[in-house]
């Protein structure tokens, strides 16, 4: 049976959750389905919606929102916060050390192909520093819960992770419609995330002398799923969006046009996929990059964020090794555990595997967004006989992952209050001054009972997620 965070149902709740199990519990069905009617025009007038690519019905979709927040105790938040720092450092230090030195591979504790043929590793860093070492300046680390104690990190996002709008967006949508129950928990604010993004930014500028570096937000355009992430970022960052066709790059520095004519750019917080950034060394075709941009960066007068490159850190692969790469880099134990994973590529695994589809979760490689996946204990016997197939013709393009019992968290419907499966991503600012986890981040939950898949892609919410103090600390306060 799955942990549930507030509280096993007919049981008292965790005192962490006492209030709000107070508040649902005096709150007539004809309030909550108000706040939920409530919340949904707030969000369609902000218009934050998203793109799912290949659904013409529904080009554009509403992600849904939970109005029942969900609580993490400061001491918990603490324990999270010192895994993900951790992890986040040690993710940069391979990064640089994969372009570099190359130390973990001459200690053979990563093989070689898994890195020198990764699609994403990009052979023209190699040789070249991002600027103050910073690889992962904005790092979303999906975490899951399986009991009391116990959290599991899911995957690493170093490319070019998202969601946060929606993390700024729900809070402010909680505190307008539920000001009563926020007001009686100290929750830690989220609303500084722009402030410390911005701070994060103009601290990786390539040039320590520029006092008020130049930034833009590079977006591939209103096309893209996350285009509403992309200009609400820009806006809170007080920064220029732009796309492609906005920037130009001349002896091998980059300008923005601008009506006042060319302006240098300094940063720029790309939501660009490297194929993309420069038809000149990646795709010849893209439009949605700038020629010249990275022989710029190579050149030391631009710093992208998230460097080129990341992509090798999000392989998931490479996600099994990481408790070896903290004690490598860092010399420490993981604070974070990971999941138990079966490298599909070793002929013992991928044996393991095939005996037991029925139990596993099966994921590519590269995939993101929940897709390209098989939930085995959910499957039909002629989806796993397809995956079966699959992993056989290309088994170093999977991995699989025991199915954890991931918690649950009560959530809102027409017909009640009931528990969903939830995870989280917290998002992990890392510049020249240092390493900062935005208290919280973005809980999404799969609304569908006992599913697994929370991306939003695949159906899933999101909640808002709150940092509060323990309740045994505001008694001994």
């Amino acid at each position: 049976m799955a942990f549930d965070e507030m509280g096993p149902e007919h049981e008292a709740p965790r005192r962490l959750y006492a209030k709000v199990a107070r508040w649902l519990e005096q709150s007539p069905p004809e309030l909550l389905t108000s706040r939920r009617a409530q919340a949904e025009f707030m969000f369609r007038r902000i218009g934050i919606t998203f793109g799912v690519y290949g659904d013409k019905e529904a080009a554009e979709r509403l992600i849904p929102f939970d109005i029942v927040p969900r609580l993490l105790s400061r001491k918990e938040w603490t324990k999270l916060e010192a895994g993900l720092i951790q992890r986040v450092t040690a993710l940069n230090l391979f990064l640089k050390d994969v372009y570099g030195a190359r130390a973990i591979l001459k200690e053979n504790i990563v093989p070689e192909d898994l890195i020198l043929r990764n699609p994403y590793y990009r052979p023209e860093m190699i040789g070249h520093r991002a600027p103050h070492d910073v690889w992962v300046h904005i790092g979303g680390i999906d975490i899951v819960r399986v009991d009391e104690d116990d959290f599991y990190v899911l995957e690493d996002n170093a490319r070019t992770p998202s969601g946060v709008s929606y993390m700024l967006e729900n809070r402010e949508v909680t505190m307008r419609l539920m000001p009563d129950l926020f007001a009686q928990h100290r929750v830690a604010p989220v609303d500084d995330y722009p402030d410390q993004l911005l701070a994060t930014l103009a601290s990786v500028a390539p040039h320590a002398e520029v006092i008020n570096p130049s930034i833009v937000v590079l977006t591939p355009g209103p096309f893209n799923s996350a285009y509403y992430e992309h200009s609400f970022l820009a806006d809170k960052l007080g920064v220029e969006l732009v796309e492609g066709r906005d920037l130009f790059v001349d002896n091998d520095v980059v300008f923005m046009r601008t009506t006042l004519g060319p302006k240098r750019v300094d940063v720029i917080y790309r939501r660009v996929d490297d194929e993309f950034l420069d038809p000149m060394v990646f795709n010849p075709t893209s439009v949605l990059g700038v020629p010249g941009l990275v022989g710029a960066y190579l050149a030391g007068n631009v710093t992208i964020a998230n460097a080129i490159g990341t992509g090798v850190a999000d392989d998931k692969a490479i996600y099994s090794y990481l408790p070896d790469l903290i004690k490598f880099y860092l010399g420490e134990e993981p604070k974070l555990k990971n999941i138990q994973t079966y490298r599909c590529r070793e002929p013992a695994d991928l044996s393991y595997v095939l005996d037991r589809l029925d139990q596993l979760v099966v994921k590519e490689v590269n995939g993101s967004g929940g897709y390209g996946m098989l939930v085995g204990p959910h499957a039909t016997q002629a989806q796993r006989d397809m995956f079966a197939a699959k992993l056989k013709a290309d088994p170093a393009n999977y991995i699989a992952q025991p199915t954890l019992s991931l918690s649950t968290c009560p959530a809102s419907f027409e017909t009640g209050i009931s528990p969903r499966h939830v995870d989280l991503r917290p998002y992990v600012l890392s510049g020249a001054k240092g390493v900062t986890v935005v208290p919280g981040g973005l809980t999404r939950v799969a609304l569908t009972m006992g599913s697994l898949v929370v991306n939003s892609s695949q159906g899933g919410g999101t909640k808002d997620t709150w940092v509060v103090d323990d309740p045994l600390d505001d008694e001994e306060a």
